[in-house]
């Protein structure tokens, strides 16, 4: 079968298993996940979904979130997307099952939907949620631009290809100079404006002209303010211009709003939001600085050991902008190479899972289709498919990261900087995004022995202390044989998390 077969049957496969084309609302992917809007939870088929050789897991947050991986999710949405559109026009084959399920299992879907709300439907969450969605679409850009950007430096420090080295760099540096204006578009698209006039509000933040201006006793920067200013900027757009379509007649709104818009925002971001933001930009690298310099291992270790669960309450999409404001002033973010460490601690504990469960065959099975995607940084399977249903190897994997990043945390304090360029990729695929203040060899060097300390680490805590003997007992026995050939899908996935 061609690839453009493979992904095609593979979405084929998932539209009837959440409810057919009606039941979808919406569709979109981030990095590993296939992300739905769906009208009816009930509908959805779990077990049979999750028994897909291309899902590696699936995920309920405000939408449902369908694991497929790295690369492989960009390829199957538009054929998904082409599906549902084709069902919705009454063109899609009548595949002649019913997707709706027994009572028993809309009941259970109604509480695992009000459960997922009632936990993650907060203000504080659902407003680091918009922020998340302003800069995830960014990540393919930052990941392609940071790769580019490690081989330019890796030519200059070879002499190699003089010729060629300057041209990279224009391609590498081209869109982290852009930067602010994609970040207003997004800003005023997520928060109901007009993405263009969030776009040319923003723009102002990296024009060469505002060498020019002064604000508050001093002369203004082209970039001053950064991401950060771009995102303030064009929130203020929004405001202006959702005041001004309430009060505007419609025969002049055309002229007016847009006009007022990019005056009163334009001017509040060159005399306070660019000066205002600079300074925030700037205490957020001083303080990474500060505390991997003086806190170090220990920072590295709370750091790399809390990540996953902040992951698990929503809250990681907070360092998000934190992230691309560094890497804007510095050219790297030294926090990541440190959270990567989570995924490392996963990895070693799902290693010490499948030797201490040789009788879990659906168990092993899982980890050893997940286990070569968690080496590569895609780590859900691992954890929503082993570690956080089974509970204790959940912490004990976090007890792994923790060491890794104290690991890398210590080297930072010594004088070692290990950042990565890019956000998004980690575990072996951070290795091309890997940058730091002394060259790519100790960079890399460091990092590889992080992972290898997270491996380890995760590895011993989980074999030694994340199982009870009544765990073992329950979990290291033979499964019954089930209907078909294929292992029985770990249960209890859904409903904890």
């Amino acid at each position: 079968m061609s690839e453009e077969n493979k992904h095609h049957a593979t979405a084929a496969a998932i539209l009837p298993l959440v409810g057919g084309a009606q039941n979808v609302t919406s569709v979109a992917h981030c990095m590993t996940r296939l992300r739905l809007g769906l009208r009816d939870r009930s509908l959805v088929q779990d077990e049979p979904l999750k028994a897909l050789p291309a899902v590696m897991g699936v995920v309920e947050d405000d939408t449902y979130q369908i694991v497929l991986g790295p690369g492989t999710v960009a390829r199957v949405t538009p054929e998904f997307e082409a599906l549902v559109e084709a069902g919705r026009a009454g063109a899609a084959p009548d595949r002649g099952d019913d997707p709706v399920t027994a009572e028993a299992l809309a009941a259970q879907g109604a509480a695992l939907r009000a459960e997922r709300k009632a936990r993650n439907a907060t203000p504080f969450k659902l407003f680091l949620r918009r922020i998340a969605n302003i800069f995830v679409p960014l990540i393919p850009a930052l990941i392609g631009c940071g790769i580019i950007a490690g081989l330019n430096g890796l030519l200059i420090n070879l002499h190699w290809l003089p010729g060629i080295t300057p041209a990279l760099a224009a391609v590498a540096s081209g869109f982290m100079a852009l930067i602010a204006v994609f970040v207003g578009y997004n800003t005023a698209k997520e928060f109901g404006g007009t993405p263009i006039l969030g776009g040319a509000v923003a723009s102002i933040v990296v024009y060469a002209g505002v060498a020019k201006v002064e604000a508050f006793g001093q002369q203004l920067s082209p970039g001053q303010g950064g991401v950060l200013g771009a995102l303030g900027a064009a929130w203020l757009a929004v405001y202006v211009e959702k005041w001004c379509r309430r009060r505007v007649p419609e025969a002049l709104d055309v002229l007016v709003t847009p006009t007022v818009t990019v005056l009163v925002a334009g001017l509040a971001t060159l005399f306070g939001l660019m000066f205002l933001a600079g300074e925030v930009s700037a205490w957020i690298g001083d303080a990474a600085d500060w505390l991997l310099s003086h806190g170090g291992a220990g920072a590295g270790f709370l750091l790399g050991g809390l990540f996953l669960p902040l992951v698990m309450l929503g809250l990681h999409q907070a360092l998000i902008p934190i992230h691309t404001t560094l890497i804007e002033g510095a050219g790297f973010t030294v926090l990541l190479p440190i959270l990567a460490m989570a995924g490392a601690g996963q990895v070693g504990a799902a290693i010490a899972i499948y030797l201490r469960l040789p009788r879990n065959t659906s168990i092993r099975t899982t980890i050893k289709s997940a286990l070569w995607p968690g080496f590569l940084g895609v780590g859900e399977p691992l954890i929503y498919g082993v570690s956080l249903p089974l509970g204790r190897p959940f912490i004990t994997a976090c007890a792994g990261g923790a060491f890794g990043g104290a690991f890398v945390g210590l080297f930072n304090q010594l004088g070692t900087d290990v950042g990565s360029t890019a956000i998004g990729p980690s575990g072996w695929a951070l290795f091309p995004l890997l940058d730091g203040n002394h060259g790519p060899g100790r960079t890399i060097a460091v990092y590889a022995a992080g992972l290898l300390v997270g491996y380890v680490a995760g590895f011993l805590a989980t074999y030694w202390f994340g199982f009870t003997k009544a765990m073992l007992t329950e979990l290291d026995a033979a499964p019954e044989a089930p209907a078909d050939d294929r292992p029985a899908p770990e249960e209890r996935v859904a409903e904890k998390v």
